[in-house]
C-alpha cells in the first residue's frame, strides 16, 4: 500500500505552515505502508494541478491532504468539501475568487472516503485532542479537498482520499493570546495515527458518535 500525504506552504503572512512541517516529520514507512510526502502551493487551481501531478507520478492507494486551521484546538479530519471558492483573503499569488464553482461538472459536495471516525478514535485513544470537522472552509483547503475528491470521482475510483486540518504550533501564537496550539511533534504523531487507522479500517469506517448539535 502507498499513501501520498501533502502539506501546504505558508500563507496569510505566517512564516511557517504546521501542516507541511508535520508532514516532513513523518517516517517513510508507517504500519507497513510507504509514505510519500509532497509540498503543495497555497494557490487556487495550481494546488489541484500539483496534487494530480503527484498522483500521476506515484499512483498512491490513498491521498491525505493536510492544512492549517488557526484557532482550532485539535487535529480534525474533514467530513465534506463543497463546490465553492469564496476567499476571505488572497492566496499566495494574489488570487481571491468569490462565489466561484471549483468544478462546473462536479457535484455540489463530496464526502471523504477515509475512515475519519477511526482516525479520530485512534488519536483520542492515544491521548491527543481530535474531532471530526464538518466544514473545510471556502479557502484553498476546501478547494484542494474538493479537487481531490473530484479526481477520485472522475478518474481514480480505486483511491481513498480526504483532508485533515491541524492547529497552529507554539511559535505562531506568541502574538495571538488565548489561541489554541499544539506541538509540531504531536501533530505529526497524530498524522501517523491517522495513517495507522487508514491501514486498519480503510475498507469500512467504525460506527461511533462523531456528530455535532450545531
Amino acid at each position: 500500500m502507498k499513501v501520498l500525504i501533502s502539506g501546504f506552504d505558508p500563507f496569510g503572512g505566517e512564516p511557517v505552515n504546521p501542516a507541511l512541517e508535520a508532514v516532513k516529520l513523518l517516517p517513510n514507512n508507517i504500519a507497513g505502508v510507504e509514505v510519500i510526502k509532497v509540498e503543495i502551493p497555497t494557490v487556487f487551481n495550481k494546488a489541484i494541478e500539483a496534487l494530480e501531478t503527484s498522483i500521476k507520478n506515484h499512483n498512491p492507494d490513498a491521498v491525505i491532504c493536510i492544512g492549517q486551521a488557526g484557532g482550532r484546538f485539535a487535529v480534525m479530519p474533514e467530513r465534506v468539501a463543497i463546490n465553492i471558492d469564496d476567499a476571505r483573503i488572497k492566496d499566495n499569488e494574489g488570487n481571491q475568487p468569490i462565489d466561484i464553482k471549483i468544478k462546473e461538472d462536479g457535484e455540489n459536495a463530496y464526502f471523504s472516503n477515509l475512515p475519519i471516525k477511526a482516525m479520530v478514535k485512534n488519536m483520542v485513544d492515544n491521548g491527543y485532542p481530535s474531532a471530526i470537522s464538518n466544514t473545510a472552509g471556502t479557502f484553498v483547503c476546501n478547494h484542494i479537498m474538493y479537487g481531490l475528491l473530484y479526481l477520485i470521482d472522475k478518474k481514480y475510483s480505486h483511491m481513498k482520499g480526504g483532508f485533515i486540518h491541524v492547529p497552529y504550533i507554539p511559535n505562531q501564537v506568541v502574538t495571538k493570546p488565548n489561541t489554541p496550539y499544539m506541538n509540531l511533534q504531536d501533530i505529526s504523531k497524530c498524522l501517523e495515527l491517522c495513517i495507522e487507522a487508514l491501514v486498519n479500517n480503510g475498507d469500512e469506517d467504525i460506527k461511533t458518535i462523531g456528530g455535532t448539535i450545531c
